[in-house]
């Protein structure tokens, strides 16, 4: 075991885990990596990668009233900063993004999408409900597991 590895511990109390809570990790951690694969395989089949489809959603979820940067993207992204410029460069080139120059500050750049990011962008979150349709009640149900034992320590 690694110098710095502790026995696994619930996060409020200490109380060490159980087999029970070990096994509904694992469970919602495999329904999770199953919705991220079909997600993939649909990004994928509309021409896009995962990334892509994801800098799409973000940029499309931002409210009106509150800039979409390249910073805010990689921000939400969990990415680098310059991974998220590479990212639009090819949203851009693709014209499914534009870059803008913000009207309250000409040093920042806004994003928004362009009409065909928004129709390519409907038909994949439209695909993503249909799948959450089929996997939200499991994966609703193991998040009560996840829960019930947090309740438990």
């Amino acid at each position: 075991m690694p110098a710095n590895a502790e026995p696994a511990r619930a996060a409020h109390n200490g109380a060490p885990l159980d087999d029970h809570d070990y096994v509904a990790l694992a469970a919602f951690r495999h329904a999770l990596r199953r919705f991220l694969g079909f997600s993939e395989a649909a990004a994928a089949a509309a021409g896009l990668t995962g990334q892509h489809y994801q800098a799409l959603l973000v940029v499309r979820a931002n409210p009106p009233s509150r800039q979409m940067t390249i910073n805010e993207l990689a921000r939400q992204l969990l990415i680098k900063h310059n991974s998220a410029v590479g990212l639009v460069d090819r949203l851009v080139d693709q014209g499914l993004m534009l870059r803008k120059v913000a009207a309250d500050d000409r040093r920042k750049v806004e994003l928004r999408l362009t009409a065909k990011g928004m129709r390519l962008l409907d038909r994949l979150a439209d695909r993503h409900r249909a799948e959450l349709e089929q996997s939200g009640p499991q994966l609703r149900q193991l998040l009560q597991q996840l829960a019930q034992a947090m309740d438990r320590v």
